[in-house]
């Protein structure tokens, strides 16, 4: 019995059941394919520190869309599932909840009963961000998911570490490292966001010890200065060759440091004179190991001035020392000027708090051994970057790199398998727990309280995800990894680190190709941010819309390495869209039976049926191309243009009178070509909108088992025809023109004319005498007529279309007098709209004052005026009015 398509499209009924359909089905699995070549893909893994925002779901849709197409094309495909742990951002959130609820801070609770409360953190947070990602239609291996946290990732952290502990590669040092005063950890450089921030530039004098004289020195941070050990000028500057080797007094402190010369400074910049701060600045760090100048730091971990600070400064924040040394300074008569200064300022990428530079004793990876391999890689094609533009990013970052500061002093994450002898003070590093000391036999032993960086155990997840250290047949058959998505602003963070530790670890990079995105941004390109309050839920654009509407419009219009501007009519079109592909659907089921021949072999095609399929077969040639290129964007346009305009739109309309005519012969070949057509446009949908095609592929007359996992259409070279592609692309022409020209002349579709074609091209009169019936229907064309270029009267108004020129007879349609009334009374509309448009362009203030979107609006609606009033002033001349 033939199964009835409901009238209106549910999806949230179809979206849960089909869903969980899929899962139970096995269909997420490599295993549907087992004897396909391998195709993996792993999950950039979101932070289990809230929901999934609209990155997430752009994040997921492109991924999503990859795995789909590789699955229809019979490769094994594998979308590894995962969450990160998150360390700083979820350490904060977990903290922020015990002081909400417990009223007691970090160290009141203890680290024990610290992460307990972040386990459960992490089991509630996974859960939910499980449910969210299933909710976008994610197919990924739900089985294999895994957490950075987990213990078989935990014990690949432990493993690498060792490994590249005995290799030299890590090490323990006192060096110059990012802190964040706020979240009270050391900081990555990859982790500190910069901004251009307003200023000053402080001019400070300082002494010449022995009398002859002073240097002026200029800093943006004259807190600092209680820390310096020194003072440099470029051994070229002449003005200071004869003050090299002498020594200043250092304002405030009272101490003798030295005047050291290193090409370093810049002779243009300032007077030429720079203060020394090893410890608080990395290019003084820098300048201090040359010359051997001491390392003085002289703040505490929460951005407090020490006692090394003087007893005076020594408890203050850093900001209130900056205003009493700089009110001391002008006391004593030693700060020269102050200038206006815009410069760079480094924030935490968490909490925003201005990252303080300090020499701390921390873990770091030596970078320059692991780098270079990982720029090989890119440079000779083993990884690609798509668009190709970002592996300058990626040169950039890796070909100025510094050793990696790995360690973080956070509870929360991977805790630094390093243990430290309390009898003799010998370092052991394990990745099991140590019982004694292999140099002393003593049984106290205490682990390094520190955690890595949240970035150490993400760098292996292509890998760890499956099963490294273990030789497992997942390991083996699915890396490396086929492609990375992910966005633009992790290169550095993440795409830069799973590359080396990939060509370090495993021989040979993660991943071949790595595709970019951008952000997705709000209707008038800003960021979406909570302080501008123009975020989007992607789980409530689900609940109005649908999953499909939401994937789709993020999909259309996406170009690689792009930021998409996110509108309202973006979304509502694609639920349109949606409808449309319903709705087509329930009309083509409407004529087709259970035993409907699909074999287009066996029917008589006409003209339309062969010009439809040829059009279907180059789309699905192009699609296929773009897919492969990654154009994911471009592919979902050009499927949407041709199911909407040529499929819906026109072969829908003109097949309609052979659907209900008495010829058995044509309405075969139009069912044939129907369900063959809306079966191949529904696989080309369906990576981009799974749900609604799963749907209706279960209604069509011999479906296969699951869409899912249907194959991938391929184009046939003996579809292609070129002749009927131009005798319907004639008509369709002709039709448009025809339809233009009434619109514009507001003539009802149930007044038909008669059509006149003037052309030297026999053809083209034969084809649209024996297509009058669909010019009638879709052009409301009441005969066609063929004349002489002589024959042409005043009042015809013509189009020219292809080799021919087409006339419509509008004075036959139209009452004049009330033509003339209504063109008048739109003629004073448009002008009373141009005469605002215009003045408002006209207006200085509102050019400068209004945002640029307002006024680009505008424009455009001017532009469209002046358009359609000289369409009007033709009309009327027309008439003679």
């Amino acid at each position: 019995m033939k199964k009835e398509m409901s009238k209106v499209y549910e999806p949230h009924e179809v979206e849960n059941r089909i869903y969980d359909w899929w899962q139970e089905k096995g269909y997420f699995k490599p295993e549907v394919h087992a004897e396909g070549k391998p195709y993996t893909i792993v999950m950039p893994p979101p932070n289990i520190t809230g929901q999934l925002h609209m990155g997430h779901a752009f994040d997921d849709t492109l991924q999503d869309v990859l795995i789909r197409y590789k699955r229809m094309q019979g490769y094994a495909a594998l979308w590894v599932p995962g969450m990160d742990h998150a360390s700083i951002a979820t350490e904060v959130k977990v903290l922020d909840k015990i002081k909400k609820e417990e009223g007691k801070n970090k160290e009141e609770i203890g680290r024990e009963a610290f992460l307990e409360r972040a386990w459960d953190w992490a089991v509630f947070y996974r859960n939910r961000i499980r449910e969210q990602v299933k909710k976008l239609g994610a197919s990924c291996d739900w089985d294999r998911e895994r957490f950075t946290m987990d213990e078989g990732c935990s014990h690949a952290v432990k493993e690498t570490f060792v490994r590249l502990y005995e290799a030299g590669l890590i090490y323990k040092g006192s060096r110059i490292i990012n802190w964040c005063p706020d979240c009270k950890t050391a900081l990555s450089d990859a982790e500190v966001e910069y901004e251009e921030e307003h200023g000053h530039l402080w001019h400070i004098r300082y002494p010449l010890t022995d009398g002859s004289g002073s240097v002026v020195v200029a800093t943006t941070r004259p807190e600092t200065m209680l820390g310096d050990t020194g003072v440099a000028v470029n051994p070229n500057d002449e003005r200071y060759t004869d003050i090299v080797g002498k020594t200043v007094t250092l304002p405030l402190v009272n101490k003798e440091i030295p005047i050291v010369a290193d090409d370093y400074v810049d002779m243009t910049f300032g007077t030429g004179v720079v203060k020394m701060t090893p410890a608080h600045d990395p290019n003084d760090y820098e300048v201090g190991l040359r010359h051997n100048l001491e390392e003085i730091n002289v703040m505490n971990e929460d951005g407090t001035m020490n006692e090394l600070a003087g007893e005076k400064y020594a408890g203050m924040d850093r900001y209130a020392c900056r205003k009493a040394v700089l009110a001391d300074l002008e006391n004593l008569g030693l700060l020269v000027k102050t200038e206006e200064h815009i410069h760079n300022v480094g924030h935490c990428y968490r909490c925003k708090t201005t990252v303080e530079t300090m020499t701390s004793e921390q873990w770091f990876v030596k970078m320059k051994p692991l780098a270079e391999p990982a720029i090989a890689a890119v440079r000779q094609g083993e990884t690609n970057f798509v668009p190709e533009r970002f592996d300058k990013i990626y040169f950039n970052w890796m070909e100025n790199i510094r050793d990696w500061c790995i360690s973080r002093q956070l509870w929360w994450g991977h805790q630094i398998p390093a243990y430290t002898c309390n009898a003799c003070g010998e370092t052991i590093v394990s990745a099991q727990t140590p019982e004694v000391c292999p140099k002393c036999g003593h049984a106290h032993l205490t682990q390094d309280p520190n955690v890595l960086d949240t970035w150490f155990s993400s760098a292996l997840w292509p890998f760890s995800t499956l099963g490294w250290p273990e030789s497992t047949e997942d390991l083996a058959k699915f890396y490396p990894n086929d492609v990375l998505v992910t966005g633009y602003d992790i290169i550095f963070f993440w795409v830069a680190r799973m590359i080396f530790m990939g060509i370090d670890t495993m021989g040979k990079p993660p991943f071949s190709d790595v595709y970019i995105h951008g952000l997705i941004r709000d209707a008038q390109g800003r960021k979406m941010s909570k302080s501008l309050g123009n975020g989007i839920d992607p789980l409530e654009v689900i609940d109005a819309y649908s999953a499909d509407a939401l994937r789709f419009a993020i999909i259309t219009g996406n170009a690689a390495g792009g930021d998409i501007r996110w509108t309202q009519d973006k979304i509502e079109s694609a639920r349109n869209f949606l409808n449309k592909i319903w709705n087509a659907a329930r009309f083509v089921l409407m004529y087709l039976d259970e035993d409907v021949e699909t074999d287009l072999s066996k029917v008589n095609l006409e003209t339309t049926d062969r010009w439809i399929l040829s059009r279907m077969n180059t789309v699905i040639g192009e699609v296929s191309v773009n897919m492969d290129k990654y154009e994911l964007g471009i592919a979902a346009s050009k499927i949407y243009e041709f199911t909407w305009n040529e499929f819906c739109d026109w072969y829908i309309e003109l097949v309609k009178v052979r659907l209900n005519g008495d010829d058995g012969d044509s309405k075969a070949a139009a069912c044939a070509t129907l369900v063959t057509v809306l079966t191949n446009i529904l696989k080309m949908l369906h990576p981009v909108i799974p749900f609604i095609t799963e749907e209706i592929y279960h209604y069509l007359p011999g479906a296969g088992e699951a869409m899912i996992i249907a194959d991938w259409p391929k184009a046939n070279d003996a579809l292609y025809d070129e002749a009927a592609e131009n005798k319907i692309g004639y008509l369709s022409e002709v039709i448009r023109a025809l339809r233009k020209i009434r619109k514009e002349a507001d003539v009802p579709n149930k007044k038909k004319a008669a059509v006149y074609i003037v052309s030297d091209n026999k053809a083209r009169h034969e084809l649209l005498s024996k297509e009058s019936e669909i010019l009638s229907r879709m052009g409301s064309v009441s005969e066609v007529l063929s004349i002489n270029e002589a024959d042409v009267k005043d009042d015809y108004t013509a189009a020219v279309v292809a080799d021919s020129t087409v006339y419509i007879a509008l004075d036959d349609l139209v009452d004049k007098a009330k033509e003339i009334a209504r063109l008048t009374a739109e003629k004073k509309k448009i002008e009373g709209d141009l005469k605002r448009t215009g003045g408002k362009l006209a207006n200085e203030k509102f050019l400068a004052g209004a945002p640029a979107a307002v006024v680009e609006k505008e424009r455009k609606k001017h532009a469209e005026n002046e358009q359609k009033l000289a369409q009007v002033l033709e009309r009327l001349k027309h008439f003679g009015a």
